[in-house]
């Protein structure tokens, strides 16, 4: 299960480069069994990657804006980034999906 980690960052955009700084260059794409790294052509079951940081931000207008940045790595040392709206992949994921993003609050 992920932890949440407070937001430091002031908006998504600087999350994004401050992250790629650290190493998480690359973009993942979330499936019902797996992520998807196009760029590498790889695929990635959920035993086989960590989500080591998680940062919740919420839109100033519309609770539509909300969305969760996911800093991942893959256990081939693929590093890379997830960003998912509130739950709006919830219903296409498999169980076990779901439970790698399920994120515990602080």
């Amino acid at each position: 299960m992920a932890i949440l980690q407070k937001t430091h960052y002031a908006s998504l955009t600087d999350a994004i480069e401050e992250l790629r700084k650290e190493g998480y260059e690359h973009d993942f794409n979330q499936h019902g069994e797996y992520l998807e790294c196009k760029k590498l052509e790889k695929k990635f079951n959920p035993e086989n990657f960590t989500i080591v940081q998680t940062h919740r931000f919420e839109g100033m207008s519309s609770t539509g804006d909300n969305s969760v940045l996911y800093a991942i790595e893959a256990d081939d040392g693929t590093k890379g980034m997830l960003v998912d709206a509130y739950g709006v992949y919830a219903d296409s994921l498999s169980p076990e999906m779901i439970e790698k993003f399920r994120v515990q609050y602080k």
